[in-house]
């Protein structure tokens, strides 16, 4: 068992849970309802309120980890924000708890939430997700496991991001990006997939193929909506990764980003 050190100058309510090994800095807040996990990092000056913290998380200087919802609608309900174990919240970065519709706010394992990042209220986050710096999601978003947000990234509200897609730096996003995608700009258009995350992932040669074939039947295919081609999809693709894009699609809400120039990034990709 590892001793747990608190900063004589931090202030910690009585409500607050303290897993073994936790080290809370100066100045810091650990408010209401708060349960933090072992080994748990509070630097100073940061403010942690209604939230569960997992086991390992490193929460640095000026961060704001489940504070309340910057909308109009909340009322003070008492809602909650969930961070998986391993996370990094670096410095100045705001991680808002949910508001009445979902109650909650949650992120998975072992993410990174550079300088100055914001993840707003009611917002699902998958595990090993990095959110570079200056980074705004709005409320209600989903972003799925490996996903990675570029420097000042913008997202809607309501926005979903399919796991292992990568958004450049900058962009600005009002429509859903699917699985597997890169995408970049104003207003964000995809740009082919992410080969390199995808056999990082593991992924095998020939789903790799199978996603590639994928991605040219659903944006580069004529004669049939979008909509048409995803259910074609869904229904007759053998390999897992190509029904997660199909699913994905057939799911959303928002609409899909599409390719910008279409021929040119066929050939760029050996399409």
């Amino acid at each position: 068992m590892t001793a747990t050190s608190v900063h004589s100058t931090a202030a910690i309510h009585p409500s607050a849970q303290l897993g073994d090994g936790v080290d809370i800095g100066p100045y810091a807040v650990i408010g209401e309802d708060v349960v933090l996990g072992p080994r748990v990092r509070v630097g100073p000056h940061a403010v942690v309120e209604y939230a569960e913290v997992g086991e390992g998380c490193q929460i640095h200087a000026g961060a704001f980890v489940g504070t309340a919802p910057q909308d109009l609608k909340y009322r003070g309900e008492r809602t909650r924000l969930v961070l998986g174990p391993g996370c990094t919240v670096r410095e100045a970065v705001t991680l808002n708890r949910g508001t009445a519709a979902t109650g909650l706010t949650k992120i998975g394992a072992r993410c990174l939430f550079m300088a100055y990042s914001h993840v707003a209220h009611d917002c699902i986050i998958g595990s090993e997700v990095i959110v570079a710096n200056s980074v705004a999601i709005a409320g209600h978003c989903e972003i799925g496991d490996w996903v990675v947000l570029g420097g000042m990234v913008g997202l809607h509200q309501f926005i979903r991001v399919g796991k292992l897609a990568m958004i450049g730096a900058g962009a600005m996003v009002p429509l859903d990006i699917p699985p597997f995608a890169m995408a970049q700009g104003d207003r964000a258009v995809l740009h082919g997939l992410n080969l390199v995350g995808l056999r990082r992932r593991g992924f095998s040669s020939d789903d790799i193929t199978a996603v590639k074939q994928a991605y040219r039947a659903l944006f580069f295919t004529s004669g049939s909506t979008l909509i048409e081609l995803a259910q074609r999809l869904a229904s007759e693709a053998a390999t897992a990764p190509v029904r997660d894009m199909a699913r994905f699609i057939l799911e959303s809400s928002r609409g899909v980003c599409r390719p910008a120039a279409r021929k040119a990034q066929a050939e760029d990709q050996g399409f």
